[in-house]
C-alpha cells in the first residue's frame, strides 16, 4: 500500500534578505526529520521536493539514499508577496496575523485555484507512479492544502490548517483501493523531550 509522507521544510531565515536560505536551526531539523524516519523504519523508494531553496535543501540534509528529485508543484505559494500587499510586519506573531488575513482574500481567487490544482495533481502523479514510500519535502501551505481537499475543509480550515505547521512536521497518508486517506497531519513528536530546541513555527 503506498505511502506518502509529506514534510514541512526546516526552518528558513524569517527577517533575512534572502528567506529561502535555511537557517542553522532549519539544516539540523532536517537531520533529524532523517534519522527519525529511518528509526521508524521508513526507506522511501522515491525522494522528492519542491524547488525552492529551503526545500531542497532540508531534502539533503536528511540524507536519504533514493535520489532527490524536483518538482516546482510542491512549491510554496507566495506567501510573502501575499503579505506585502497588506503591511510591513515586523514580529512573527505579526507576520502570522498579516498571513492570515491576506490569505482569506486569497482564497477564491484565480491564483488560489492554480496553485490548488498543482498541488492535486501533483500528490496524484506521485501515488499513480508509487509502489512503496515516498517522501517530500514541501511547504506549510501546500501541506494544508493537501489536508483541505482530504478533508473537505473550507477556507477557513485551510488557514487554520496552514497556522499550526512545524517546520519539519510530518504529515502521512496511505492510499488504497477506497482512495487517499490522511492518518497524520504535522506530527512533531521527534522535537519533544531532548530535542525542545528545534521545535520552530516560522
Amino acid at each position: 500500500m503506498p505511502l506518502v509522507y509529506l514534510i514541512r521544510h526546516g526552518q528558513a531565515s524569517f527577517g533575512a534578505d534572502d528567506y529561502d536560505v535555511l537557517s542553522a536551526t532549519g539544516h539540523l531539523q532536517g537531520k533529524h526529520v532523517g534519522a527519525e524516519l529511518r528509526r521508524r523504519g521508513v526507506v522511501p523508494d522515491q525522494v522528492w521536493s519542491g524547488t525552492l531553496r529551503r526545500q531542497r535543501e532540508t531534502a539533503l540534509a536528511a540524507g536519504f539514499d533514493a535520489p532527490l528529485q524536483e518538482d516546482s508543484r510542491w512549491n510554496e505559494f507566495d506567501h510573502l508577496g501575499l503579505v506585502r500587499e497588506i503591511g510591513e510586519p515586523v514580529t512573527p506573531r505579526d507576520f502570522q496575523l498579516a498571513l492570515d488575513k491576506a490569505l482569506r482574500g486569497w482564497i477564491g481567487s484565480d491564483g488560489w485555484r492554480k496553485f490548488s490544482e498543482e498541488v492535486t495533481t501533483a500528490l496524484t502523479d506521485l501515488l499513480a507512479s508509487l509502489e512503496g514510500t515516498a517522501v517530500v519535502f514541501t511547504s506549510g501551505g501546500v501541506i494544508a492544502a493537501v489536508c483541505a481537499k482530504l478533508w473537505g475543509l473550507d477556507g477557513e480550515g485551510f488557514v487554520a490548517v496552514n497556522r499550526v505547521a512545524v517546520n519539519g512536521g510530518m504529515t502521512k497518508l496511505v492510499h488504497g483501493r477506497s482512495g487517499t486517506s490522511l492518518v497524520s497531519y504535522n506530527d512533531h513528536a521527534h522535537f519533544e523531550g531532548e530535542h525542545r530546541e528545534l521545535l520552530t513555527y516560522r
